[in-house]
């Protein structure tokens, strides 16, 4: 997968931006706080294009949102086809204690859930907190 071609496969105007900020996504597995990707990218890159970059990337399903216990998003690049407003993100998402990364666990699913009538299921997040490989 490329920057380039993903712009494309989503009908994205390429700017030197997106695709900085989409290789960053490319080149990292876990997911990346907004503060954080401002860091990577460096002072070239103003924090409000950064934002509604992220914003287009979520909506059209190249990008999808993660929360951990910090209560601030991180944003996790999608590893299957999504389309907007079609995140398949059913899925755990696991939070290190010692190094803070949270790490999409694509192949983990998330146990179906029966809720009372009257309720309707928009989308389901499960954190899983502990210890990743790398910090054992």
């Amino acid at each position: 997968m490329t920057a380039t071609q993903t712009l494309k496969d989503h009908n994205l105007r390429h700017t030197n931006n997106r695709e900085e900020l989409l290789d960053l996504f490319i080149q990292t597995d876990h997911a990346l706080a907004h503060g954080t990707i401002e860091e990577r990218l460096g002072p070239d890159h103003d924090r409000v294009t950064i934002y509604r970059t992220l914003r287009t990337f979520v909506d059209k399903g190249i990008v999808h949102k993660v929360l951990d216990d910090t209560g601030d998003p991180k944003y996790a690049l999608c590893r299957h086809t999504c389309a907007k407003d079609d995140h398949h993100h059913d899925h755990v998402h696991f939070k290190c204690q010692q190094c803070g990364q949270t790490t999409c666990l694509d192949h983990v699913q998330i146990p179906a859930i029966s809720l009372p009538d009257g309720y309707s299921r928009v989308e389901t997040n499960l954190l899983i907190q502990g210890t990743c490989p790398e910090c054992v």
